[in-house]
């Protein structure tokens, strides 16, 4: 039998990655972050996974932030469009 809680964690990360993915190359091809800063966020990311850690997933849009990468605003134009492209799908 499967562990509600451990599927639910594996939807979440999944659903994560799938945005993440979006959310990085929105931001590059709007020229907000280069790939070397998104490479970077993204190790960041995969050291600070919960399964190695007690530590919830942490969006790389955060690490962007708390590194002085991304401002809010440009974050906040990054998901505008993001959910741009989700609407415009079938």
């Amino acid at each position: 039998m499967l562990n509600p809680l451990k599927e639910e964690e594996k939807m979440r990360k999944e659903v994560s990655s799938k945005h993440d993915h979006r959310f990085c190359q929105i931001a590059v091809n709007m020229g907000f972050i280069t790939e070397k800063q998104l490479r970077e966020a993204l190790n960041e990311q995969i050291a600070n996974d919960p399964s190695n850690r007690l530590r919830p997933h942490r969006l790389v849009g955060e690490i962007l932030l708390e590194k002085g990468w991304l401002t809010n605003k440009q974050i906040d134009m990054v998901l505008t469009e993001a959910s741009k492209i989700i609407k415009m799908r079938p």
